[in-house]
């Protein structure tokens, strides 16, 4: 097997591999080191060698050794003893052999639930899911979120203190809880996904190995969870909008909106997997939730052959389906711009009027680039020009401000005949 395959192979068996062992020994910590350890001797050896007929069961063998090593060169048998059994409740002390056959995506789910866990900040529930799933390195983690790396150790570090402090048994939550910590899982999703296709700072508009590890961990909660609608929304969301990732920038890497991208380079193959997936889902007859509805919204826009064919009036329904589950001001913005584009620019301003009273927005670059272009729609174009000044001031990321001092650019200062 070529090493670039052994590579995606190992890549996919890494989670797998660390919950089985963190199912067996608990200590998510020194699992994780063991789990490295088994990682580098299976591309170290597997190459030349050959990949073993079960490399998942290798790969857990040998983490699971190195794991014993690791207990025993840091502490007497008596001491390791009291600390397993502090780490696993009396109840699941008889857990199964951490070898045994199970269906391959329980533990990667398992730990997906287990880096949301509602005790961890948003920050480090991210953080965690990428080096815990994602199988990202402390480095490339600390990269992509523009920190120090000695800062995203600390806060790894935190996240796995806190899980082992929590006492939280290895295994799929039920019942209410299950529906809460899903709901987390999705939400770090799709809080990765966005970093990663609209970065918040630094140089580059969009981090797509973030967007893809979105859609390669979405795609895991998919399979196992398959008649979900809300998963199969957020998968669809985030097929639909990874669609446009290839025209949204020019080849110097400036912004192109979406009424100005050459629709012929989306990726037609994720725009049709997305509609079939959210279409799926809406067909099933049970409320849709806010994935499913924004995936609706994206499909209009893919879906369209033009910027003028868009389906106004459809989206701006589907906005207010979505406002009413979903008390969220960025859901209230792309409404204001769903009515400007069915009704015209100025009952969209109007709503924006009433939305500057969120503070939630207020400040947020957004809220005036999108005054900016209607205004610029209305006619007035000085105003319009002051407030993608006004954006450009607010935004953070490089992208964003070139993009917003460009429009104002075209457009009369003050003093200037409009």
């Amino acid at each position: 097997m070529a090493d670039d395959r052994i590579e995606d192979l190992l890549r996919l068996l890494a989670p797998q591999v660390l919950g089985a062992v963190v199912r067996r020994y608990g200590n998510f910590d020194t699992a994780e080191d063991a789990v490295q350890e088994a990682l580098l001797a299976a591309a170290t050896q597997w190459p030349g060698q050959g990949v073993p007929d079960d490399p998942r069961a290798w790969l857990v063998k040998v983490a699971s050794r190195r794991l014993t090593d690791l207990l025993r060169s840091r502490q007497a048998r008596r001491e390791r003893e009291e600390t397993v059994a502090r780490w696993t409740p009396a109840d699941r002390w008889l857990a199964p052999a951490a070898d045994l056959h199970v269906p391959e995506t329980d533990d990667t789910l398992v730990l997906l639930f287990m880096c949301c866990h509602p005790a961890l900040s948003p920050a480090s529930q991210i953080a965690l899911t990428l080096r815990a799933v994602g199988g990202l390195t402390t480095a490339e983690i600390a990269r992509a979120f523009l920190v120090p790396e000695a800062t995203m150790t600390r806060r790894i570090s935190r996240a796995k203190q806190a899980i082992k402090d929590s006492g939280l048994p290895f295994g799929l939550p039920s019942g209410p809880e299950r529906a809460e910590r899903l709901g987390a899982v999705l939400h770090v999703l799709y809080l990765i996904f966005n970093e990663g296709y609209a970065s918040t700072s630094g140089p580059d508009l969009q981090r797509a190995e973030l967007s893809s590890e979105a859609i390669r961990l979405t795609r895991i909660v998919h399979r196992l969870l398959p008649g979900d609608g809300e998963v199969a929304g957020l998968l669809a969301l985030m097929l639909l909008t990874d669609a446009r990732r290839p025209a949204r920038t020019g080849p110097d890497g400036a912004l192109i909106p979406m009424a100005e991208q050459d629709r012929s380079r989306w990726n037609a193959g994720y725009v049709a997997e997305g509609v079939a997936l959210v279409t799926g889902a809406l067909s099933r007859g049970t409320a849709a939730g806010p994935y499913q509805l924004q995936a609706a919204i994206a499909a209009l826009h893919d879906e369209a052959p033009s910027a003028e064919a868009t389906d106004w009036p459809q989206i701006t329904a589907l906005y207010e389906l979505l406002m009413r589950i979903s008390d969220n001001p960025v859901v209230a913005l792309n409404h204001a711009v769903a009515v400007a584009m069915a009704r015209g620019p100025r009952a969209g301003l109007g709503l924006l009027d009433e939305l500057a009273a969120d503070g939630r927005i207020a400040g947020d670059h957004r809220l005036h680039a999108v005054r900016a272009h209607l205004l610029e729609m209305a006619g007035d174009r000085a105003a319009a020009r002051d407030c993608y000044l006004a954006a450009a001031r607010r935004a953070t990321g490089l992208p964003q401000q070139r993009y917003l001092h460009a429009r104002a650019a075209r457009l009369p200062d003050d003093g200037e005949n409009s």
